[in-house]
């Protein structure tokens, strides 16, 4: 019997930098995932001047097992890639996986959560 968490997967999308410290926080995201959730395959990356790149990632969850793959994009703000850039890369992973379910989030700076976090922090 297939477990059908193991079949589900995270990427954790975001900008990209050529400064390789740059990545660290999304990095720590992604530790903190596998430390609350083991069995969750997570994947950092990244629309620019840093690999993996989504399609790379994406085929290598995949090839893991993954049939169901969340996208969750860590931009503050709603900008170009966020409006333009994101449609067409689901459009993209769709047509190279068609096998595969793709759930785009919006953008982490919409949930709620977020603001909330930081406007505590903000004020602490």
């Amino acid at each position: 019997m297939i477990d059908a968490n193991s079949e589900r997967a995270t990427i954790l999308l975001a900008h990209g930098s050529r400064d390789p410290l740059w990545r660290r926080p999304i990095e720590a995201v992604a530790d903190r995932i596998r430390q609350l959730s083991p069995a969750t395959r997570v994947r950092c990356a990244y629309l620019e001047n840093t690999a993996p790149d989504p399609d790379t990632s994406s085929a290598e969850l995949v090839q893991l097992g993954a049939r169901h793959i969340t996208i969750v994009p860590l931009f503050l703000g709603i900008g170009k890639h966020a409006r333009d850039d994101l449609p067409v890369l689901l459009t993209r992973l769709k047509a190279s996986h068609p096998q595969v379910a793709f759930d785009l989030r919006p953008t982490i700076g919409e949930e709620a959560q977020i603001i909330e976090l930081i406007a505590r922090i903000a004020l602490s």
